[in-house]
């Protein structure tokens, strides 16, 4: 059996969290799981609302939040909301560059702690007493990015979700340029902006300066100064700075527990998951130049080392997500298309290229071409794994998921 944990709000906006668990069958949709009548419901108890989480609530795995500003009466605009995994240091940063925000909107923070062993909840709670809005702190004891993601969805009925990472820097007008398209367009559902990278190094002569696919591996994110749909291009916003109308939220789902970062692990494709169910039921998203952001890129992530492992588990994940959705992005269906092994035969086809290519690259001493044909040989390598270990297809691959009350 396969234990799956909910969460709920158990008494209001500023009531605290409860965690409810319950037992599905092991083949069972997990967004699906997520969203069923729950078996049983353990209810927090604390001494009022700006009490915090203590060491004994995050071993029972409970969760809890923190505020020190008065009850939010009115429906909010939008919810910054951040998941963090032992980046204390860098979320503190990530934080401050959020106090500068300067909009008309009615706004909150809330940062999800995924069972963090740093200080990050002092990293949060040493903050709130200044914040110039509500922030507030969850701890989510359950590993998984995605477990994460949706327990910040499950806190907040903020109109837009404003989706960011804990080591970023913000400008003052991000917010606002992230949410002011949905807010003038009823038509927009989404919207996603540029991720410029902070190096803690130098790039490395191998990572070429066009920023192809391989600056994917380090979360950087430039398609150019004009304003474009993202179904006419057929692209997708980064996790690190997307914003998301709540009402599609609603309608098609929250993150896929099965994907995603999962503590020291590179699975991933939970936003490229949720876009898939999003292109389903006719989402717009558009891409905003002005609502760019900084991402910090570490000296450890610019290695060869890290991008080929980053490589294999951007297959493997692939292999997953393609399990519930065989219509990829470019309108492929997958399970039409010949295969070997249940790998599709023109990967393959390309696999043999790229080893071709790797050889040809030593030949000319092309260190460039060389990383990018071993990436995608890594890449092969980790989709051939996902589509041997990937358990069966769910009956449904879209579960709306429930608003919180």
């Amino acid at each position: 059996m396969l234990k799956v944990i909910t969460f709920s709000v158990t008494a209001g906006r500023d009531a605290p969290v409860g965690l409810v668990g319950e037992s599905c069958p092991p083949h069972a949709d997990p967004i699906a799981a997520q969203t069923a009548s729950t078996a049983a419901e353990i209810r927090t108890s604390t001494s009022g609302a700006n009490a915090l989480p203590s060491d004994k609530d995050e071993q029972a795995g409970r969760l809890q939040y923190c505020s020190a500003v008065p009850p939010v009466d009115e429906l909010l605009d939008a919810t910054v909301l951040i998941c963090t995994y032992n980046r204390a240091h860098l979320l503190g940063e990530t934080l401050d560059s959020l106090r500068a925000t300067r909009t008309s909107l009615r706004w909150d923070v809330i940062v999800v702690d995924n069972n963090s062993a740093d200080g990050t909840r002092e990293a949060v709670t040493s903050r709130i007493a200044e914040f110039p809005v509500r922030l507030r702190y969850l701890f989510e004891p359950r590993q998984g990015k995605s477990n994460a993601l949706n327990t910040g969805l499950e806190a907040t009925d903020a109109a837009i979700v404003v989706f960011t990472d804990d080591d970023v820097r913000v400008g003052e007008g991000w917010l606002e340029a992230s949410c002011r398209p949905m807010l003038d367009d009823p038509t927009i559902d989404y919207t996603g902006g540029p991720v410029l990278p902070i190096w803690e190094r130098p790039r490395p002569s191998w990572l070429d300066s066009t920023r192809s696919d391989l600056w994917g591996t380090l979360a950087i994110l430039d398609y150019g100064p004009d304003r474009f749909v993202f179904e006419e291009r057929r692209r997708v916003p980064l996790g690190a700075n997307m914003a998301v109308r709540r009402q599609l939220i609603d309608r098609i789902g929250g993150f896929d527990p099965s994907l995603g970062r999962n503590g020291n692990s590179l699975l991933g494709q939970e936003q490229a998951e949720f876009f898939c169910r999003s292109r389903i039921v006719g989402a717009r998203g558009v891409y905003v130049p002005q609502a760019s952001l900084q991402h910090h890129v570490p000296a450890r992530r610019l290695t060869r080392e890290y991008f080929l492992r980053w490589w294999y588990w951007k297959g493997v994940s692939k292999a997953r997500l393609e399990q519930r959705h065989p219509v990829t992005e470019m309108g492929i269906d997958l399970s039409r298309v010949p295969t070997i092994a249940r790998v599709p035969r023109f990967m393959v086809g390309s696999a043999v290229r790229d080893l071709g290519g790797i050889v040809l690259a030593a030949l000319t001493a092309n260190r460039v071409e060389a990383m990018r044909r071993a990436a995608m040989l890594c890449y092969f390598a980790g989709y051939v794994m996902g589509v041997r270990s990937a358990p069966a297809p769910p009956s449904r691959s879209v579960s709306p998921k429930s608003s919180v009350a």
